[in-house]
């Protein structure tokens, strides 16, 4: 009887994957890092940490609203704080995506770059055996020598400043060509100037500061750190190095449409003003004229005039005729006829007074509305305002210039108990109720307001955009082409013998699609032929 059962068969040795160790490890997390994807996901990744920036004040920028929305949610507020919701430009897990880009970017441009640079001082490739295999391919029948073909052939390709293999031993019946490498040209420009400008992105934010400032005519303004109404410096910006210009104004020129009939009535014709500036103390004085697009230049430092509104010159003395102070107080325009809310604040009165309300150049009473303005231009200016008396700066937080903390005073009522009401005309005066003093309305003035800014990146980032844009237009318009000519010699087979007879095959291959290939073959071959039918006329 025979035994059928089979010998126990020996198990394959396990397979032992190789380690790839400390070194592999640091390669594989690098070629990860400069990826093109990546660099991509790193980039989306930015914008959408860029989100809570636009959501959330930031600390940088409006300090008190940081403030007053911590009060407002104690707990969100500090777990935000906590993890730098309110500081996302400057914290350090927006710096550490910013910085991750930016190692990215220049571990795929480097080897990118050397392949290019290696590839532009190669030969082009030698033509393959059978060029109808290509996709693109065009023959056709010239009466002329082969080598009058080929020089014809060289000639055309020359022209389209494609670079020639040179001619090798037994490939003399044919051509090879290669051009346009300036389209990997434009896409390394491209991301190189990505990359300046996320730097010079990064050095204005870290080196750059914006400032703001209102200034009533007549007023002089000194450059200096605690001077700025508003003042938003980089996380390494030195506040003493801020340019020590000064800048007084001397008149601030506004001009209205005045045709009442026209659809443009009240519209500003002319905004613009004369100053009188020194680059440094010390230095001499220089009038100019600072408009719209005209902005000023202090070294690295402008000035632009952004906006303007009137401010109001008032005098306050207490009961017993002491002066209280004189207040040139600037009212923000709420219209196109700048009806214009402010308040005139008398720290010195015991207790404090207040006064809030509007400014409004020409002033009608509507019987719905109240007191309106007709026209922005200074025509019947009026004054209504509204008294209070109490703390001023209740804690001691800052406030607006136009804005009144009423939250611990209390507006002054009139012996019958109705709310105070004051309304004044350029010149008048009047008694504040309970014989608190007297209101002086002086004058009228009107008042700019300036936006300084130094930013050390904004030339870099114009350089930069332009040279991104135009590495861009050639990485797209450019295309990457080899073409590849062979000719039939007349003794080979197929040809008749002693006929002066020539067949001429050209073919391309491209690197990405191009639809317009089979066109660019076709007009190389109708060159040939002209040229070839040239050369045998003569």
């Amino acid at each position: 009887m025979t035994d059928t059962r089979k010998a126990p068969t020996r198990s394959p040795d396990p397979i032992i994957q190789p380690r790839l160790g400390v070194v592999g490890w640091l390669r594989w997390m690098w070629r990860q890092l400069t990826s093109m994807r990546t660099a991509l996901m790193l980039l989306m990744l930015l914008a959408v940490a860029a989100v809570p920036g636009s959501i959330w004040p930031q600390r940088s920028v409006d300090p008190p609203r940081v403030n007053q929305f911590v009060r407002d949610n104690p707990t969100l507020g500090e777990w935000l704080d906590r993890f730098g919701f309110f500081d996302v430009y400057s914290s350090p897990w927006f710096a550490a995506i910013y910085l991750l880009l930016m190692i990215s970017l220049i571990g795929c441009i480097v080897p990118r770059a050397g392949v290019h640079w290696r590839a532009m001082r190669a030969q082009p490739p030698r033509a393959p055996r059978n060029l109808t295999r290509l996709e693109s391919h065009a023959t056709t029948e010239l009466a002329a020598d082969p080598e009058v073909v080929l020089e014809a052939a060289r000639t055309a390709l020359g022209r389209r400043r494609l670079r020639l293999r040179r001619v090798e031993d037994g490939r003399e019946h044919e051509v090879a060509a290669e051009g346009g490498y300036l389209r990997e040209t434009g896409n390394l420009v491209f991301h190189i100037s990505l990359l300046a400008v996320i730097v010079s992105v990064a050095v204005g934010h870290l080196w750059g500061w914006r400032a703001e400032v209102i200034i009533s005519e007549g007023e002089t303004f000194i450059s200096q750190a605690g001077r700025y109404d508003t003042l938003q410096t980089g996380p390494w910006v030195d506040e003493s190095s801020i340019d020590p210009f000064s800048l007084h104004l001397d008149r601030l020129d506004v001009e209205f449409e005045t045709d009442a009939g026209g659809a443009q009535f009240g519209a500003p014709r002319l905004f613009e003003a004369t100053v009188t500036t020194t680059d440094e103390p010390g230095a001499p004085e220089e009038q100019q004229v600072l408009g719209v697009n005209n902005p000023l230049h202090f070294g690295g430092t402008s000035v632009f005039l952004l906006g303007n509104g009137y401010a109001t010159v008032t005098s306050v003395t207490d009961g017993d005729g002491n002066p209280l102070g004189t207040f040139t107080t600037p009212f923000l325009p709420q219209d196109d006829n700048y009806y214009s809310t402010g308040a005139i604040k008398v720290p010195a009165a015991e207790p404090q007074l207040g006064f809030y309300g509007a400014f409004l150049p020409t002033l009608r009473f509507d019987e719905t509305a109240g007191p309106v303005s007709d026209f922005p231009g200074l025509v019947d200016p009026g004054l209504v305002l509204g008294l209070f008396e109490g703390t001023l700066f209740p804690g001691g937080r800052p406030q607006s210039v136009y804005t009144l903390d009423t939250a611990e005073m209390e507006q002054i009522r009139t012996s019958d108990g109705t709310t105070s009401g004051l309304l004044l005309r350029p010149g008048e005066s009047t008694e504040l109720p309970g014989d608190r003093g007297t209101l002086v309305f002086e004058d009228v003035v009107r008042w700019g307001g300036l936006v300084v800014r130094h930013d050390p990146g904004r030339i870099p980032v114009l350089i930069s955009s332009i040279v991104l844009l135009g590495g861009l237009v050639t990485m797209l318009t450019v295309k990457r082409r080899r073409v590849f000519v062979r000719v039939t010699d007349p003794g080979e087979a197929g040809a008749e013998p002693g006929a002066r007879h020539t067949g001429l095959m050209v073919a391309g291959l491209t690197k990405g699609t191009d639809p317009n290939l089979q066109g660019y073959l076709d007009a190389l071959v109708e060159d040939i032929s002209a040229a070839v039918a040239t050369k045998d006329s003569e």
